[in-house]
């Protein structure tokens, strides 16, 4: 089978326009999307676009892997195209699939008409239904493709990723080889619990994100909730660093600290003190072992009085004193 006549190269990328002029411009473009990147992640996606090479994202969840790629498609003003990856997910869903149903309505319609006349027909664009991979490398306009969560898929899946993440293309055995007139920003995302292949890893350039460092974390939470007093949301965000150290199930992710502010500002909240944290728990912790814990081994007078952020941090570890939660509290 010859190749589609929409079969075209992509351009190399020396060819293609870098979208960012300088690491610079990555951070401010970033940020007026309401992404703050440290300079370590601006240099990662700097360079992502200026050599044409997918970006691996890892990390735990809650730190701003998806949020990267969502933040990437604005800065640039491009569509955000998003592969959700989960165990199962097979080929018809990632890449293409046939409409067979409307192939049978073709066939039957088309009795009178010779096998080699019908297939031709049936194996067209008309009955392709295109899934996120095809749809990204087909896009002529700016794209983002986002393929999250890879770690959950099966092995077999990266298979399908090597071509579209090596040379840009996807291969329809009825139709010939695809390839993209204009390069995708591409940004996978894995949250580790498996490792993924190494033929996968050399395609990719690799970026590990971890929660952010208090005073980032701090501006991101500023950044996202202006009204919030400056004071209160530091306030927040030792409490959020505090919960981390804890061995919870779930840690709170930097959006459930956004989601906190949020909260705090709609009740008018100006302090964070035992009886609102213990009022407004569910919004950052969603387990119930979680809170119970919290309540039982967060320190709070220690993690909100004066002092560096090692001695907050620290005391998220210490057992319940006066003024704090209580195991009497948490049992409650």
């Amino acid at each position: 089978m010859t190749e589609s006549s929409t079969s075209q190269a992509v351009p190399q990328s020396s060819e293609q326009e870098p979208v960012f002029a300088s690491v610079d411009e990555v951070v401010e473009r970033l940020a007026g999307a309401g992404y703050l990147a440290s300079n370590a992640v601006a240099t990662t996606v700097f360079l992502a676009d200026r050599l044409g090479k997918p970006l691996l994202v890892e990390g735990p969840a809650g730190v701003g892997k998806t949020e990267l790629a969502r933040a990437m498609a604005a800065a640039t003003d491009s569509e955000l195209i998003r592969l959700q990856c989960y165990e199962g997910i097979d080929e018809s869903r990632a890449l293409y699939e046939w409409n067979h149903a409307s192939q049978l309505l073709r066939i039957t319609a088309a009795k009178d008409e010779s096998w080699d006349a019908t297939r031709e027909h049936v194996f067209s664009e008309e009955f392709l239904l295109s899934r996120p991979l095809l749809t990204a490398i087909r896009n002529e306009d700016p794209t983002v493709l986002l393929i999250d969560e890879i770690d959950k898929a099966d092995v077999e899946v990266e298979g399908l990723l090597l071509e579209v993440l090596g040379d840009f293309q996807v291969t329809v055995p009825e139709l010939g080889t695809i390839t993209a007139t204009r390069r995708p920003l591409v940004v996978l995302t894995s949250n580790a619990t498996r490792e993924l292949s190494e033929a996968l890893k050399r395609r990719c350039l690799f970026l590990h994100l971890d929660f952010p460092p208090a005073e980032l974390e701090r501006d991101i939470v500023t950044l996202r909730v202006p009204q919030l007093d400056t004071e209160l949301a530091a306030s927040l965000v030792r409490v959020v660093g505090a919960l981390r150290e804890l061995e919870l199930r779930k840690s709170p992710s930097i959006a459930e600290s956004v989601d906190w502010a949020r909260t705090l500002l709609a009740l008018g909240a100006d302090t964070l003190d035992e009886q609102v944290v213990r009022a407004t728990l569910g919004v950052i912790l969603k387990y119930e072992t979680d809170q119970r814990k919290a309540l039982s081994e967060l320190r709070l007078d220690r993690v909100l009085s004066p002092g560096d952020a090692t001695d907050s941090v620290a005391a998220a570890a210490g057992t319940a004193s006066s003024g704090n939660f209580s195991p009497e509290n948490a049992a409650s």
